[in-house]
């Protein structure tokens, strides 16, 4: 199958009660053998402090300095100082008598500082756990007494959070440092509850220079990084050393081996959260790489300023920051006139012409990135070389678009907290693999898994289901939660819930979500079940579909209201009709969806929980058109088919645009 990938082990047909699996299958860069670790690398750490030896003094972590309410230019600490002030935090925990394989949390929004923490952790062996608020209410408390948590470094902005939940945690959590200044009010509510309290400045005096650094192992746990369960409670994803390696050192071989890899010379752009996978491993690429990494200002409202003066060379998004992009330049367009338009669209044509033909981005049409698309490439600052899109998968046509108008390569990748980020990637320069999520990284093996419920096989001519894994990026098990494990890690291989379909050139395509949890295009998890329990509590309605698309960023509903509720509803606004009527009144669809995110709000949902839309269905879901079982659980595909006009109506009407 394809050019891309190479057959290692073949499928077999259903036995025992278990579905059909399709063959395994690996990059063909990594035909002979997934990729190695040296023996002699055994931790994170060392990428970092061979980047100190071999660019002392080349910047490392940049980030704008405010005088007056206003940013400036960028200010930047280098490999060397960086490393000295790491390791005066590093031996300051040790100090406070957190060692090796002890649990370190770190809060806050992307900084210097949480490098700095995290390498800090790194250099000492000690597991770094991020905290972050939006897995939902508690969830820094949860996470805290959960991993066992005994020291955290706070951004000013998240220590009010972290203070108020501290009464419950007080018992793991024994040491708080502060990103920045912390006040004296502050520092007395945590000793009042016999937690010590830092400034940044004031911890690292604790700490010197001397000492030796424990030994490291590539098994060692490197960091839990909790992620949405279906039950409510997050799941704590163990990652070894060896797997994170792995993961960095996957990403250079497939750049050196398609475009270009990482140097001293590139500049990476801070601000996806580094709580999360995705951006961890590009930093630390970065860092393997001897690269600079600037952050923004932690505001969205300055984010395009902060791009613009920071001019970066690798730009990493999802999904959801490049739609709005996207919605942008062509708003630009649009405005430019009908002639400026119709050239734009005279040379797009020209170049994915081009493109299809398989030349190459910087081949395709040099001359036209100069006169027609250099605009769009100077709003990212002008230097971006490399852009890469993960989290949820990416909408073709803004896939397409992005390799045509912004002059440099584009991969978008798949991947999991569970495979240490990206397990599929696109390759470099290679146009077909459009719309795909690419193949194997070259740690990893591939195969699917059938899913005969959904009407998914993974032995039929174009092959599809259950995409599951096995290989050297996979995680250690979920922490504390071994049943949580064993669900998902059968026979060496990891089911990862999301149904593929294999491209006939190697590529892998996202097609559905086996299981009711879904991702947004920003990346959040929804576990709709769940959501459905909460807004059936609005005594305005009967039943409840909830509907969210990885490719959009906001959730859709079809509503069977409670006849009597809206028809007294009806009464007291003057509107008139019977309840079919009813049902397509606009008025009485703001009013439920209103009525429906109160009681969301009533249970703190959070933000992207809520409702953009909803469709009033007078007809109660029912067995007779398939869209429940006998047991009156509610079929989703089903569903989806049954309403698919009406969702894509609800989308386009949310965002104001025609369907």
């Amino acid at each position: 199958m394809g050019d891309y990938v190479v057959k290692v082990e073949e499928g077999r047909p259903p036995a025992d009660g278990k579905p059909s699996v399709g063959p395994a299958y690996r990059c063909i860069y990594a035909k002979d053998g997934l990729m190695e670790i040296p023996p002699a690398i055994n931790s994170p750490w060392e990428f970092f402090s061979e980047s100190v030896k071999k660019f002392p003094k080349n910047p490392m972590l940049g980030r704008r300095q405010v005088k007056d309410g206003k940013a400036g230019a960028y200010t930047w600490l280098t490999y060397q100082q960086v490393y000295d002030t790491t390791i005066s935090i590093g031996s300051a925990m040790r100090r406070r008598g957190v060692n090796p394989g002890d649990k370190c949390g770190i809060y806050g929004v992307n900084s210097p500082e949480w490098i700095m923490a995290m390498e800090a952790c790194n250099s000492q062996a000690i597991t770094y756990v991020p905290l972050y608020d939006s897995l939902g209410a508690n969830a820094v408390e949860f996470i805290i007494n959960h991993a066992e948590v005994s020291i955290a470094f706070v951004h000013e902005s998240k220590l009010p959070a972290i203070l108020t939940c501290l009464s419950k945690c007080a018992s793991t959590l024994k040491t708080i440092v502060s990103f920045g200044d912390i006040s004296s009010k502050q520092q007395q509510v945590a000793e009042e509850l016999g937690v010590a309290c830092y400034s940044w400045e004031e911890f690292a005096l604790l700490g010197n220079s001397d000492g030796d650094l424990p030994p490291k192992k590539k098994t060692d746990t490197l960091t839990i990084m909790y992620t949405s369960g279906t039950t409510g409670e997050p799941k704590g994803v163990i990652l070894s050393n060896g797997a994170f390696m792995s993961e960095v050192m996957s990403m250079d071989q497939l750049l050196r081996e398609t475009d270009k890899a990482g140097t001293e010379e590139d500049v990476y752009f801070s601000f996806l959260p580094l709580a999360h996978i995705f951006d961890q491993i590009i930093e630390t690429y970065c860092i393997y790489s001897g690269s600079s990494i600037g952050f923004w200002q932690g505001d969205i409202r300055f984010l395009i300023e902060d791009l613009l003066v920071l001019k970066p060379t690798i730009f990493c998004g999802v999904p959801r920051v490049f739609d709005r992009i996207y919605t942008g330049i062509m708003d630009r367009i649009s405005a430019g006139g009908s002639l400026k338009k119709s050239l734009f669209h005279v040379a797009y044509s020209y170049k994915l012409r081009n493109l299809e033909k398989g030349l190459r981005q910087e081949e395709a049409s040099p001359l036209l990135d100069k006169l027609v698309f250099d605009k769009i490439r100077q709003g990212f600052g002008g230097r971006v070389r490399l852009m890469l899109s993960g989290a949820a998968p990416l909408p073709k046509h803004i896939e397409e678009f992005l390799r045509v108008t912004c002059c440099c390569v584009l991969s978008q990748g798949y991947g999991l907290t569970e495979s240490c980020g990206g397990c599929f990637t696109s390759i470099a320069n290679v146009f077909p693999m459009i719309g795909s999520v690419g193949v194997p990284m070259t740690t990893i093996e591939a195969r699917l898994e059938s899913v005969p419920e959904m009407g998914y096989d993974a032995l039929s001519a174009l092959p599809r289901g259950e995409i599951c894994l096995r290989g050297n990026t996979l995680f250690s098990g979920y922490h504390k939660r071994q049943d949580l494990t064993n669900e998902v890690l059968v026979d060496g291989w990891f089911h990862t819930g999301d149904v593929g379909e294999w491209q006939l050139n190697g590529s892998m395509k996202i097609i559905d979500r086996k299981k009711n949890i879904f991702k947004l295009s920003q990346g959040e998890y929804v576990a709709v079940e769940s959501l459905e329990s909460t807004y059936s509590r609005c005594p305005l309605i009967t039943s409840i579909w909830v509907y969210g698309s990885s490719f959009e960023a906001f959730l859709v509903a079809v509503v069977v209201p409670e006849a009597k509720a809206l028809e007294d509803w009806a009464v007291n606004s003057g509107e008139k009709g019977d309840f079919m009527l009813l049902c397509n009144n606009p008025k009485a669809r703001k009013y439920i969806l209103d009525e429906l995110n109160k009681t969301a709000k009533q249970h703190n949902l959070r933000g992207f929980e809520m409702l953009r839309a909803v469709r009033l269905e007078p007809i109660p879901f029912d067995i007779g058109r398939d869209l429940i079982t006998p047991t009156f659980k509610l079929k989703r595909p089903q569903l989806l088919k049954h309403y698919k006009d009406c969702i894509d109506q609800l989308y386009s009407e949310a965002k104001g645009t025609k369907p």
